[in-house]
């Protein structure tokens, strides 16, 4: 079976071939201030002709999304709810839902409707999923309080868990090193998480950025590697 794995990230699209769990080809294409206009989309179309595939799989890390409890029901809200964490085009972007049933949570996260329009039009099996709910599924919590990062080119998520709890998680891009030690600073400060009783958790690009994970290892106490994409590995979290 040949399956195509796509990964949306800010400023990016990363895909996979795999066929019989064996990563045949894999490639990033990032935006920068050089790329021309709808750049993701035509390296979208160019990957999704390359050859047959038997089913695809999309992950969303774009940081369009708000979190629920599970059970929650008034789908329509979602856009309005979206809203508050983040601008809102209803014409042009796509209201998806994941569900987390470990720890009985649920995201409503939009897709861009162009893209979703191109993926769909190969009438194949196509399983959509937000990054976070991925990400959620991949931690195996253990402590009463714990720091979950997840680290992409330029971007991070982010999860608080205090005895089984979400306690708070987020998306956002990382430009610098400030930037991200002030956002799990202030972070821990605002929910009131100890830095010697927390346990840290990394995962991702952790060589891509590995000057973000040096200069946290001289704030906190207890920080573990969990998992690094490397090259031809799975880059999205099993």
């Amino acid at each position: 079976m040949n399956v195509l794995n796509l990964l949306f990230i800010k400023d990016g699209l990363i895909y996979q071939i795999v066929k019989n769990k064996n990563v045949l080809e894999e490639k990033a294409y990032f935006v920068n201030e050089e790329t021309p206009e709808n750049f993701i989309s035509h390296q979208l179309e160019e990957v999704l002709i390359k050859q047959r595939f038997d089913e695809i799989s999309v992950i969303s890390a774009l940081n369009h999304f708000t979190l629920m409890p599970e059970g929650f029901s008034e789908h329509e809200a979602g856009f309005d709810l979206i809203s508050f964490n983040a601008p809102v085009d209803k014409e042009n972007e796509e209201l998806m839902l994941s569900v987390n049933k470990k720890f009985k949570i649920q995201f409503y996260y939009t897709f861009p409707k162009d893209l979703y329009k191109k993926i769909k039009e190969l009438a194949i099996p196509v399983h959509f999923n937000f990054s976070g709910e991925k990400f959620l599924n991949s931690i195996n919590n253990k402590s009463n309080k714990e720091i979950h990062i997840n680290l992409y080119h330029n971007q991070c998520e982010f999860f608080a868990i205090d005895n089984q709890k979400i306690i708070l998680y987020n998306n956002l891009d990382i430009n610098s090193e400030v930037d991200f030690l002030y956002f799990v600073m202030f972070t821990l400060s605002k929910i009131g998480f100890g830095i010697n009783e927390t346990s840290f958790y990394a995962y991702g690009e952790t060589t891509e950025n590995e000057t973000f994970i040096s200069e946290l290892q001289k704030f906190v106490k207890n920080l573990k590697i969990v998992f690094d994409n490397l090259p031809n590995k799975n880059f999205i979290l099993n």
